[in-house]
């Protein structure tokens, strides 16, 4: 690689904002839901919806 390709590396300061962002938005999503009614004869657990897709084990989906 010459000189003027030269590889722009990620500013870690806005990936450290964006994780805290990320981090803040994925609490406020949980403090909403944990208020929820209980679903009767539900699949049990989270609601895989939660974060707008379908989310089941870290494995999400959108339809």
């Amino acid at each position: 690689m010459s000189e003027t390709q030269k590889v722009k590396r990620p500013d870690p300061e806005i990936a450290r904002r964006a994780l805290e962002e990320a981090r803040a938005r994925r609490v406020a999503i949980d403090a909403r839901t944990s208020d929820a009614p209980t679903e009767i004869d539900g699949r049990g657990g989270l609601d895989p919806a939660r974060y707008g897709d379908w989310e089941i084990k870290g494995i999400s989906s959108d339809f």
